[in-house]
């Protein structure tokens, strides 16, 4: 039998192999965090409605997206540094989500080059995460190289104007061995500088990234590609709604997986305003605290058309490679079609919001 029966026996065994800067890296919030906490007890907070005698002798968890049918809406999430997990990096989580059926973000701030990938993730569609840099001629390069590339769509980052503390980065003195690059950055910003007080990524995102960013800008990304664009850290549903009209693909429900504001509103209860805010003129995608099927199950049932999971994918990369990733996004998937054959919900578009119930306070 393999031990490893949930993504949390992941975790567990990631975290005892990883160097400790890096593990506290990967694992860590911001501040005391209490939002990457409140992300996955929030999930709990919902309690599911099933539905009886519904006939479920067939099971799909199956989702068109950006022109692919992929084998679930279990999208890997844009993560850093996937170099200190494994030699492959980003090339390798790449070839485990081709092999489960996904779809992969890649971040800006990845140790692969985007062409490389794109190609190792085929026929699997691969996203460009993107943090939009004070000088905007350099973004406007990283965006034209992620179309070239193949890239499906971008996703845009707009909660990360500043860095959020994370203490536990700051105690490490957490930087990028000299060994690790960040082809995609804007030329001159590939490597992130050792610590000096603070961690090495605090001071990259100050010296690098725009505090200026405002909806102007965003309108002016929508302008210069002709890629979809998504916006990947809201949390209101007026932001939401203001984001649809100006024509974004989607949104992102999001708090940076409890690494920026510390106290931001778990994702789970964010999501429903945000869908009832963009009213079926954009999806709405959601990550945050992502670990079991029924979770899935839930956000679906709330209004999401997808969901993005991030640290349990560096887990299977670093206990295991692309086999380890593949392995991290099947069991997901499993559960989730589990869930839906208990719930009496045999397809996704079953996955309706009479299903689910808030607690009542004191549950």
């Amino acid at each position: 039998m393999d031990p490893r029966l949930n993504l949390d026996d992941w975790e567990h065994e990631a975290l005892e192999a990883l160097d400790p800067m890096v593990a506290g890296y990967y694992v860590g919030g911001s501040r005391d965090e209490e939002t990457l906490r409140g992300n996955r007890r929030a999930w709990s907070r919902w309690w599911l409605r099933h539905r009886v005698l519904t006939d479920v002798s067939h099971t799909d968890p199956g989702l068109e997206l950006l022109g692919t049918r992929l084998s679930s809406p279990i999208l890997a999430a844009p993560t850093a540094f996937h170099g200190l997990a494994h030699p492959g990096a980003e090339a390798e989580t790449a070839r485990g989500i081709a092999a489960a059926g996904g779809a992969m973000c890649l971040s800006t701030l990845s140790n692969t080059a985007v062409e490389e990938v794109v190609a190792a993730a085929a026929p699997a569609p691969v996203l460009f995460q993107l943090y939009v840099y004070r000088d905007r001629g350099a973004t406007e390069a990283i965006v034209a190289r992620a179309r070239a590339a193949g890239c499906r769509a971008l996703v845009v980052t707009v909660d990360a104007a500043v860095l959020g503390t994370r203490e536990r980065d700051v105690r490490s003195g957490f930087h990028l061995p000299p060994t690790l690059s960040l082809p995609n950055a804007a030329p001159g910003a590939g490597s992130v500088p050792a610590a000096t007080g603070a961690s090495g990524l605090a001071a990259y995102v100050s010296e690098q990234l725009d505090p200026t960013l405002s909806w102007d800008d965003l309108g002016w990304l929508l302008q210069l590609t002709d890629l979809p664009v998504y916006a990947k850290g809201v949390v209101r549903g007026d932001d939401a709604a203001r984001a649809a009209s100006l024509g974004v693909a989607g949104v992102v429900v999001s708090n940076h997986g409890g690494r920026q504001l510390d106290g931001s509103i778990p994702t789970a209860f964010a999501l429903p305003e945000v869908v009832e805010a963009t009213d079926g003129r954009c999806p709405v995608w959601v990550d945050g605290g992502i670990r079991r099927g029924t979770d899935v199950v839930k956000a679906l049932a709330l209004g999401a058309q997808a969901v993005l999971i991030g640290r349990p994918v560096l887990w299977g990369l670093s206990v295991a490679g692309a086999g380890g990733v593949q392995a991290i996004c099947s069991s997901l998937t499993a559960e989730l079609a589990e869930a839906m054959a208990l719930c009496g919900a045999p397809a996704l578009d079953r996955l309706t919001p009479d299903l689910v119930r808030l607690a009542e306070p004191g549950l």
